[in-house]
């Protein structure tokens, strides 16, 4: 089954991880770059890599992100000679970003480079970046905006959410790769990710909706909650910001309109959301394993929906 992954964050990374386990080439992610970020001279761009690692199998399952094995000599020597030091980049993260960033100022597209950097890492599905035009997400918490990147790892995510912007949000567009991986999905799925930072900047991109809602695959969402909780991130806090219930029906409540199903898992607590169809499978991804079992759960949900 051809199917288009909407993802952000280690959630949507490795349901990917598990797609491509089961289906190969057949899958495009659609990654956001709403958390991307310029610093240390490079171009940052950590949900597509973040994806790409997974996809790779080189991602540091321990740290979350970047790759796995990797040394810091770089980040630690630009540190001491000035460079800010609250950025963490590891060598081999940071050589892809040096590689978009010099791909991009010789002329050419962020989708383009993305797509290098997957044929180099050997991964067989495809990765591409929400768009090529920059967005970047802004966070209003304790009474100052700053960049997303700032209020996850300055502040750890830990303080409540009073507001998010999408900077360039207005100017931007689905790339022509994004709109024909759309047009040609049989599935579309919107992966268990933070709904406002991850998924939501995705379907702001102004025509993404558009997009979706025409096509004439059936879309599904994946809850990111677990037995009723997050497994990682401060989705939680965004949620509350929006004044959204801080469960699966609360997400679903943000992707009204677009969805037409809903996969929660088995474990949670709370009632499964009433203005959408829903199903229930174990979502826990904490395997190859299980990420290729909930892979299969969403094919099946998406093979029902079209026999439907």
């Amino acid at each position: 089954m051809k199917t288009v992954l909407l993802a952000g964050g280690t959630g949507g990374a490795k349901l990917a991880a598990g797609m491509q386990t089961v289906i190969g080439s057949d899958l495009t992610v659609i990654a956001n770059t709403g958390d991307d970020i310029e610093i240390l001279g490079v171009h940052v761009s950590p949900d597509p890599d973040l994806v790409t690692y997974w996809l790779a199998d080189q991602v540091d399952q321990v740290r979350g992100w970047g790759i796995k094995d990797d040394s810091f000599r770089v980040f630690e020597r630009l540190s001491r000679l000035g460079a800010p030091d609250w950025f963490s980049l590891s060598d081999l993260d940071l050589a892809a970003c040096l590689y978009r960033r010099n791909f991009i100022d010789e002329g050419g597209r962020q989708t383009d480079a993305q797509l290098q950097i997957g044929r180099g890492m050997g991964i067989t599905s495809t990765v591409l970046p929400m768009s090529d035009d920059p967005v970047r997400t802004r966070i209003l918490s304790s009474g100052e905006w700053r960049g997303l990147q700032e209020y996850l790892i300055l502040e750890g995510g830990q303080t409540e959410v009073e507001g998010v912007e999408l900077e360039g949000i207005a100017e931007s567009a689905p790339t022509p790769e994004v709109a024909t991986a759309i047009a040609d999905a049989e599935l579309i799925v919107l992966g268990p990710s933070n709904p406002v930072i991850s998924i939501g900047p995705i379907l702001a991109v102004p025509g993404m909706k558009e997009l979706i809602t025409s096509a004439s695959a059936p879309k599904v969402a994946v809850s990111p909650y677990v037995a009723g909780k997050v497994v990682k991130g401060p989705t939680d806090h965004f949620m509350r910001a929006l004044d959204r219930p801080t469960t699966a029906a609360g997400v679903a409540s943000l992707y009204m309109g677009v969805i037409d199903a809903m996969i929660c898992d088995a474990n949670d607590p709370d009632p499964a959301p009433d203005d959408v169809r829903s199903f229930s499978t174990d979502t826990l991804m904490h395997s190859t394993e299980s990420r290729a079992m909930v892979a299969r759960a969403v094919l099946k949900v998406g093979t029902q929906l079209v026999g439907e």
